[in-house]
């Protein structure tokens, strides 16, 4: 393995372990040049190479992909899917087809030059890879039932969707059983980073789907986020670390939602607040994201979605799900999580996560 200038040292587990976890950096010199085309993720995109670690390309030539223009599909429109579509749209050599339950959700990516399949089965026949995004394990799985008879041997499929590792499971056995190669690759970000291409991907299953996704000529996965991890080839690695990272974020959100709460409360400056908890060592990037809108917001407030509370609390029941399957307790996690079931039921479902303020605000 390369490893990029690097100004603090990395943890050795994270070059060498049991599971052979990988970072890759998407952003290398080899791509520089696109990156200067994109003004908007050059800064951010070439800090991180600081941190890196560059995965070596697969050297397989019975199943690799080259350069040349590839077919990939994509199942799901939502909030997440259509700005990652559109990064592989505009920034690679891609036909891509696209399906949709809803089919009028895929026209901006039509617009954009993709063409609208008929069935979840026809992408898969006609794609070398198939990502797939869509937001529930239920979601998943009718999908996967829909597209699996289009799968064949070599082909890829990389599940993005946010589940827990059951469903991962499930899905990889009906698209191995098909041939075809699995990945499962849900993301770390929301609406901002899937349109920036700043997503984080936590992948686990095929070591070589993976390794073809990250080649610099195939223009896939670096083109959609900033920073890929392979966390073993055992199905169900990717989508619990990504419970345990949503899980932890849905926490910080709720407390923090307390403190401006208690804020109010106490007649002190909600802005003041912020100011504090930027200045100190607890400062975390989504108390400026989030922060000023919240501290602006009144009771009647609805905050507009980039990651929709009802998917939040959908994460947190999957972690504290996980955590007792494990014999473990997360009485933090689990309060939370009934912070986010309270707004849920006071009709924030569609808000972004945000919303939780609300639930503590009605008290």
């Amino acid at each position: 393995m390369t490893h990029a200038a690097s100004s603090f040292s990395l943890p050795p587990n994270i070059i060498s372990s049991r599971r052979r976890r990988r970072r890759v950096n998407n952003n290398n010199n080899n791509n520089s040049s696109s990156l200067s085309n994109n003004k908007n993720n050059s800064i951010e995109k070439t800090t991180l190479k600081s941190s890196i670690i560059i995965t070596p390309r697969a050297s397989s030539s019975s199943d690799k992909m080259t350069s040349k223009q590839t077919t990939i599909g994509f199942l799901g429109a939502g909030i997440m899917a259509v700005p990652m579509a559109l990064n592989l749209i505009n920034n690679g050599n891609h036909n891509l087809i696209v399906w949709n339950r809803t089919a009028s959700a895929c026209d901006p990516l039509v617009k954009a030059g993709a063409t609208l399949a008929k069935t979840a089965q026809e992408v898969c026949e006609k794609a070398d890879v198939t990502y797939v995004m869509v937001s529930t394990p239920e979601a998943t799985l009718e999908v996967a039932t829909l597209a699996k008879d289009g799968v064949s041997d070599g082909k890829g499929y990389v599940d993005c969707s946010t589940v827990d590792r059951h469903t991962a499971q499930k899905v990889s056995e009906m698209i191995t059983s098909k041939g075809g190669r699995y990945l499962e690759g849900p993301v770390s970000g929301s609406k901002a980073p899937a349109e920036n291409g700043q997503l984080i991907f936590l992948c686990a299953g095929s070591e070589s789907l993976f390794k073809e996704i990250n080649a610099d000529d195939a223009n896939q996965l670096n083109k959609m986020g900033k920073a890929s991890f392979f966390l073993g080839e055992e199905v169900g690695a990717g989508a619990n670390m990504k419970l345990i990272v949503n899980s932890c974020m849905g926490s910080i959100m709720a407390s923090f939602a307390e403190s401006i709460a208690l804020c109010e409360d106490a007649s002190l400056s909600k802005q003041d607040l912020l100011d504090v908890l930027a200045l100190g060592a607890i400062n975390v990037p989504m108390f400026g994201m989030k922060g000023p809108g919240m501290i602006a917001s009144d009771r009647n407030t609805k905050f507009a979605p980039a990651f929709p509370l009802k998917h939040q609390q959908k994460d947190m029941r999957l972690a504290v799900q996980l955590a007792d399957e494990l014999g473990r307790e997360l009485p933090v996690a689990a309060a939370a999580n009934e912070m986010y079931k309270r707004a849920r039921r006071d009709g924030h479902d569609d808000e972004d996560f945000a919303a939780v303020l609300h639930a503590v605000r009605r008290e």
